[in-house]
């Protein structure tokens, strides 16, 4: 796991930063197990109270990694066409919606410190946390459609509970990139900060100073609120594995790749 996530424990505080900085914290199977991995150690972390979830580098997470998309473009669909997503391999989630899910499922709040960019997964594993801090110039998108495909890692019962129905179909219709202050209007972002990563580990020690006990039990009856998120989760798997390495969709990875207009066949 650490040589994709690493976690350092410090007053009830645990950093946990993604550690793969010369490909932009972008998410590989490696990275998306590590993820799991992280959040399943920090489920059962004596003494825990807050998480710090940040990226080292030039940004929080670039997204699905590229060696992905080009193999989708061979018609591979990047060695993932194979697989029966909506098969729940940790309760209501697959693996991949897992790795954002599970920091839902952390017993105590966790933030997440944004900077550079946080694209498609990146943005969902953002998504993830109970709070996002954002730098100034930070950047989002939920960028899936530009591959054609759709969100599928566990973003869609997310973003339902944040923005407004018609800014979510807006974002994931045109996978526009949005800034940080876009993001903080829309409900997006907790903050816009010079420095995430230095507020959400200030926050995280004024959190780590309240009752445990309290925090504990207001994450958990913030959980509560949202309704079951089980049919949004399946229903993300059932529709992407409809997509995946179909002709439209591998000509939308073509067509960005190769840097032209994409050319679709039409339904």
């Amino acid at each position: 796991m650490e040589h994709r996530v690493k976690i350092t424990m410090s007053d009830g505080v645990a950093d946990v930063r993604l550690v793969r900085a010369d490909k932009m914290n972008a998410l590989d199977t490696d990275m998306v197990q590590a993820l799991v991995a992280a959040s399943e150690r920090l489920k059962t972390e004596k003494g825990l109270r807050a998480v710090v979830l940040s990226g080292e580098g030039r940004a929080f997470c670039a997204g699905l990694d590229m060696g992905r998309f080009s193999a989708m473009k061979e018609g591979d669909a990047g060695g993932i066409s194979g697989r029966d997503l909506s098969v729940r391999t940790h309760g209501l989630t697959n693996l991949a919606q897992q790795s954002v899910w599970g920091w839902r499922q952390v017993p105590v709040p966790v933030i997440a410190a944004v900077h550079g960019v946080a694209f498609g997964g990146g943005c969902q594993l953002a998504l993830g946390a109970d709070m996002r801090f954002l730098a100034a110039d930070a950047r989002m998108s939920i960028m899936e459609m530009k591959w054609g495909l759709v969100p599928d890692m566990a973003g869609t019962p997310i973003l339902a509970r944040l923005v407004r129905d018609d800014v979510l179909r807006d974002l994931t219709f045109t996978g526009r990139i949005f800034s940080a202050q876009e993001a903080l209007g829309w409900g997006l972002a907790t903050r816009v900060c010079d420095d995430p990563y230095a507020a959400a580990m200030e926050a995280a020690r004024e959190i780590a100073g309240k009752n445990p006990h309290a925090i504990r039990a207001a994450k958990q009856m913030l959980n509560d609120l949202g309704g079951d998120p089980g049919p949004a989760l399946l229903a993300e798997s059932v529709e992407q594995m409809k997509l995946i390495g179909q002709p439209n969709q591998r000509e939308a990875v073509r067509a960005n790749l190769e840097k032209r207009a994409p050319k679709f066949a039409d339904v």
